[in-house]
């Protein structure tokens, strides 16, 4: 890069870094940015933090391409062009990092969530691919951070009363939490349109995970049970196969004196899935998750799904456990925690442990560890496959009680955490 190209960098990334540390513009830098944008032929809009890159890309499509993979590790760098790709990089990083302060609105929320979504499409990601990745880095911690501080900040009660503004508000997990937090001090059109809402953000999580669980096999093929000898069980190759002794070179035909079908018939004996879930507030994300997955689970053959949800008192949300939405209408977030409560709903429950599988959600910070984790212990013991879990979410870190991940560890059974598709995959696995 000459002296000149590398100067003009600079000032772009300078300007760049006063965005996001200083609270008042520095005009030079401005004025000078201004002049560089406008002469490598980019839109002022550019460097205009309220134009959202959606509207920018929308009035030039042609900027759609370069700004997907800019930010790869592996992205090449064409001579010449370094100071536009720090034009278009700074413009990603001052919409997504300099959120400022004060109140936001449901539009100023909506086009964060669309640039956290191009800045993530710079990275080689698809939109909201970072934020749905735990173990990523700090980076996911980060965009989840800002993105739950901007949903703080919203007026939220105003503009669910709203039904305009509602509409522009997008789904995402802070969000829900918010909703969820204070769904009791709401009413009429607000509290509608808090549960749409919330409706619309399980409707797509489920559409998400139920692709994952689709390929759920419960049960193995029972070679005791004859094959039925319908059409569909026809098992064409074996046919041929078995029968090629009767070919006729002169008919040039096969004649077929056996047909043989495959089996399908499976042995499969009900498993018992119980879900106990806390609902203390710092563990949001994976108590909507997990709420979501038991109702997959339920419409699987041949699975007892059972819901529990527990602070420092226990409810037995089993009758619901099919419509997620309606359980996270009945949670009550925060306050204490005692899994004792939640454990003597659970024990009555198995009834063959081995065919028994209990996903204990939780950070397990509890009052009353030992009895807690004795009890735990004890149905481990009996045969019930007991699964532990930390985090199985769509954004952030959670912390795991380090004393508690010990002990599962050293009972063989150590905690899960990370992306809900490890749970998925457990879960699959004892079910096969």
């Amino acid at each position: 890069m000459n002296t000149a190209d590398e100067n003009r960098r600079q000032v772009l990334y300078w300007r760049m870094l006063g965005r996001l540390f200083e609270a008042d513009e520095q005009m030079s830098l401005e004025s000078a940015s201004v002049a560089i944008v406008d002469d490598l032929g980019l839109p002022p809009a550019l460097l205009d933090p309220t134009v959202s890159v959606d509207t920018l890309v929308q009035r030039h499509p042609d900027l759609a391409g370069e700004f997907d993979g800019l930010m790869k590790p592996e992205a090449e760098s064409v001579p010449g062009d370094e100071v536009r790709r720090a034009a278009l990089v700074s413009k990603l990083l001052v919409n997504v990092f300099a959120t400022g302060s004060g109140n936001v609105s449901a539009t100023q929320l909506a086009n964060w969530q669309s640039d956290a979504g191009w800045f993530e499409r710079a990275l080689g990601m698809d939109p909201g691919e970072l934020r749905g990745r735990p173990n990523a880095g700090g980076m996911a911690t980060v965009l989840a951070g800002l993105e739950g501080d901007l949903v703080r900040r919203m007026h939220l009660r105003e503009v669910l009363a709203d039904p305009a503004l509602a509409r522009q508000l997008t789904p995402s997990m802070s969000l829900i939490e918010q909703l969820l937090r204070d769904k009791d001090n709401l009413s009429g059109v607000a509290l509608a349109n808090a549960k749409a809402l919330i409706r619309r953000f399980v409707d797509e999580v489920a559409e998400v995970l139920r692709t994952q669980v689709q390929q759920t096999n419960v049960g193995e093929i029972d070679r005791s049970v004859p094959p039925k000898r319908v059409f569909r069980n026809l098992d064409i190759e074996r046919t041929i196969w078995k029968n090629l002794t009767n070919w006729s070179p002169e008919d040039e035909r096969l004649y077929v004196d056996r047909l043989f079908y495959k089996q399908t018939a499976k042995r499969t004996t009900p498993a018992r899935m119980i879900v106990v879930v806390d609902q203390s507030g710092s563990m949001v994300n994976a108590m909507v998750n997990c709420t979501i997955l038991a109702s997959i689970f339920t419409g699987l053959p041949k699975v007892d799904v059972h819901l529990i949800a527990y602070d420092t008192r226990a409810l037995d949300l089993t009758p619901w456990v099919h419509d997620p939405f309606e359980v996270l209408l009945r949670t009550r977030l925060g306050g204490g925690t005692d899994g004792t409560v939640a454990m003597a709903l659970a024990q009555p429950k198995v009834a063959d442990p081995r065919n028994t599988v209990v996903v204990w959600i939780s950070d397990f910070y509890e009052w009353q560890s030992q009895v807690l984790f004795d009890s735990m212990q004890a149905m481990h013991r009996s045969g019930v496959k007991f699964i532990p879990v930390g985090s199985v979410s769509s954004g952030g870190q959670q912390s795991v009680n380090p004393w508690f991940r010990q002990r599962f560890k050293d009972m063989g059974a150590p905690v899960l955490s990370g992306h809900i598709k490890k749970l998925v995959s457990e879960l699959k696995s004892f079910l096969a």
